[in-house]
């Protein structure tokens, strides 16, 4: 229920955090299940927000174990969708967890339905494809001996920058991995070995390689012309939505510095404050306009504010 209600405002916001996605095959949005999504994992739980937004069907993902702590957080994370996958550092004794949360993907599956999955299993905010580590296989492998047609399709994401709202974000599909172009017939170590390799061919064509400190090739890769036209235009919308929302995104800046600096987790605590507190916020705004001038006109920014925030979002200097 939380899931299909968040997932209108997480459209809506999703193209007011990021100025431009390119997606190279938008058909692949609509694909049906049973489905694994073997993602690659650049920017903490934005990767996921962006794919579960995108996507026209619900999909699963799953996060790292050490979140679900708290039962309530658990309990809000499961109502969205999230499993948990415990790794060694997160304790030992949580790994039989695992097979649990494996378990329950394989019934999705069984069901026709799409779970996402990062197959580095850890986040780092980098232009670099890191070695894939053995879930993505497993589950894959173990779903096929369930007797399930699990097709793995690789997705890569790239952002034009992190820490900060306004990026362009190219999302990339592969080809789809099948049973039958795995070598399966030498052992489970070995079909591991073959699933990766195939794994990884798609991802390392898909995921960009530049280095930190190379703004030069970001530029070439990402930079857009923005005409005069379009700057003429939108000038007087974007300088309200500067100015209307500037409150809103300082609040979100103060935590997301505050808390996602030097975690990799900056972009994804930034967007998710916008995405949880923006509805509020325009109302709230809109409610205060309202109350100073008397004018129901002042009720269109309900709609307008939004349109403002684009327009900044579209002429703002990358």
């Amino acid at each position: 229920m939380l899931y299909r209600l968040l997932k209108l405002p997480a459209q809506i916001m999703l193209h007011l955090f990021c100025r431009r996605i390119q997606i190279n095959d938008s058909r692949a949005l609509n694909s049906r299940g049973p489905l694994l999504i073997a993602c690659n994992h650049p920017n903490s739980f934005l990767d996921a927000i962006i794919i579960c937004t995108l996507f026209k069907r619900p999909v699963y993902s799953l996060a790292r174990g050490d979140v679900f702590k708290n039962k309530w957080i658990a309990r809000i994370l499961r109502s969205l969708y999230i499993f948990p996958v415990y790794r060694t550092s997160e304790g030992v004794e949580n790994l039989e967890h695992n097979y649990a949360t494996f378990e329950a993907c394989i019934e999705i599956f069984k069901r026709n339905g799409i779970v996402l999955i990062f197959s580095e299993g850890l986040c780092i905010n980098e232009w670099h494809l890191r070695p894939l580590k053995k879930g993505t296989a497993r589950m894959a492998l173990s779903s096929w001996d369930e007797g399930v047609a699990l097709k793995i399709v690789p997705v890569a994401i790239n952002y034009q920058r992190f820490h900060s709202y306004n990026k362009d974000v190219h999302l990339f599909f592969g080809n789809c991995i099948t049973r039958e172009d795995v070598d399966l017939n030498n052992g489970f170590g070995r079909a591991i070995l073959s699933f990766n390799n195939l794994l990884h061919k798609e991802l390392v064509s898909l995921v960009y390689e530049i280095a930190p400190g190379d703004a030069e090739k970001r530029k070439k890769i990402f930079e857009q012309k923005i005409h005069f036209w379009k700057k003429a235009l939108l000038a007087i919308p974007a300088a309200l939505g500067w100015f209307f929302h500037l409150p809103l995104y300082l609040t979100a800046l103060f935590f997301a510095k505050k808390f996602g600096t030097g975690n990799n987790h900056y972009d994804s605590i930034l967007v998710t404050i916008l995405l949880l507190t923006y509805p509020f916020y325009i109302v709230l705004f809109t409610a205060i306009v309202y109350l100073v001038s008397g004018n129901p006109l002042s009720l269109l920014l309900l709609i307008a504010m939004p349109l403002f925030a684009w327009s900044y979002l579209q002429i703002k200097k990358g």
